[in-house]
């Protein structure tokens, strides 16, 4: 019966439109009312308690130093830097996207923040050279899913946190993923480029690949002293993310010299918006994450799928097409800390590593990403490009299935998750 009243009113208060947290509290409430003799500060207590956390204290310094290399200058620089190394090709530009939202990527964490810095660079770009504009905000706003899976990931450090894994595992399992998800993204935007003909008026000249990273390569070492820090046994990962402000504001400051005070301001009014919206939903998420624990429910509906099928293979495609509907309605932060209490015991069951899993239902919701009626990634880029959200749904459908074959990879070949694990230790 809880289980009906939880998730009856979760859908529908989602379908009115209501904020994600505000819906994860009370749907959370009103169940615990009529089905539990617990008290309501429960609620209270647990969301407080669950934000008194110094792992979580990465997320906010991730964010800020990814706004402050993006309000530094380095957009431009690592957008330089792709178009020297791929610009020149058939569909250059397309390219240049992809390879741009994965150099963003490894200092962002974020997908919203990688598909708004680069797309407000290549989106006008492209279009300007003859690439139909819903092609260009289709690509720009599946590129930025990336942003989730290269490290640092701000959804890796939550997974992480709420399936008591390493953040630093976490992190290093994304790095062939993410590499294989933007290469596939670059291989449909070729082939598309070429049928169509876009830039077609591309008159392109190679660059110098060794000058534009000479211009970049500060910024790309953002990810290397941040991993290196944590597999040296330098800093955890909380601390190496307040190095990485610091590291953030050297390089925009004193190397690229475009960090003013403005700047620096935005970047931290950027922050606390962000921040303060994360926290909300992830206090509300915890307390919710709790009294599915109490209630059973992760044991519950662990019965019943495995009741559905005792195969491998079946019950990992349930769960993914599970994660896919939910990332369409659900954004990923609050699923992530909502749904890995639930579906963790059921994977792990099935001989799925806990970490494999957090590149799987964290790129399974990241999809989600580009999808109607959530899609944060296509908003992003439409605001951007002027192009309406139902032209761009599809034009989005060659991307996101091949977003779906990258999620079937991970899911049944997990070398490509875990498989780096053997060459570092």
């Amino acid at each position: 019966m809880n289980i009906v009243i939880l998730f009856g009113l979760m859908l529908i208060l989602i379908l009115m439109g209501v904020p994600i947290g505000i819906t994860i509290g009370v749907s959370t409430a009103i169940s615990m009312f009529f089905t539990s003799s617990m008290p309501l500060m429960f609620i209270a207590q647990k969301a407080y308690t669950g934000l008194d956390s110094f792992p979580l204290l990465a997320v906010p310094f991730f964010i800020l130093a990814g706004s402050l290399m993006n309000n530094g200058g380095i957009s431009k620089r690592l957008i330089d830097l792709a178009d020297a190394i791929v610009g020149f090709a058939t569909g250059g530009l397309a390219m240049v996207t992809v390879l741009a939202c994965m150099f963003f990527a490894a200092i962002s964490g974020s997908g919203p923040a990688t598909v708004s810095a680069i797309g407000s660079f290549m989106i006008p770009a492209m279009k300007e050279r003859n690439y139909r504009g819903d092609f260009a905000t289709a690509l720009t706003a599946s590129a930025g899913t990336i942003g989730v899976i290269i490290p640092p990931s701000i959804p890796f450090v939550i997974y992480a946190i709420a399936a008591q894994v390493s953040i630093g595992d976490m992190f290093i399992a994304g790095i062939i993923p993410g590499c294989l998800i933007g290469f596939s993204l670059m291989c449909v935007s070729y082939f598309i480029a070429k049928k169509g003909n876009y830039g077609s008026n591309e008159r392109r000249a190679k660059k110098n690949v060794l000058t534009s990273l000479k211009r970049s390569w500060e910024a790309l070492m953002m990810p290397v002293i941040i991993l290196g820090g944590i597999y040296g046994g330098i800093f955890t990962p909380t601390e190496a993310a307040v190095v990485s402000v610091v590291y953030a504001f050297i390089i925009g400051k004193f190397v690229y010299k475009e960090l003013d005070f403005e700047k620096i301001y935005k970047s931290m009014k950027e922050t606390t918006l962000i921040n303060g919206s994360l926290m909300f939903m992830i206090g509300l998420s915890i307390a919710f994450a709790n009294y599915l624990s109490l209630a059973q429910i992760p044991k519950t509906l662990a019965s019943l799928l495995i009741n559905l099928s005792d195969s491998p293979f079946v019950l990992l495609l349930i769960v993914n097409i599970f994660l896919l509907v939910i990332g369409c309605f659900i954004d990923n932060i609050p699923a992530v800390i909502i749904l890995t209490p639930i579906l963790l015991p059921i994977v792990t069951q099935v001989g799925i590593d806990p970490i494999q899993f957090g590149m799987i239902i964290t790129f399974a919701l990241a999809i989600g990403f580009v999808t109607p009626p959530y899609g944060i990634n296509l908003f992003v880029a439409c605001s951007i490009s002027k192009e309406s959200v139902e032209k761009i749904s599809v034009a989005l459908l060659p991307f996101i299935a091949v977003m779906i074959v990258c999620l079937m990879l991970f899911t049944y070949f997990p070398i490509l998750t875990m498989g780096i694990f053997k060459f570092i230790g």
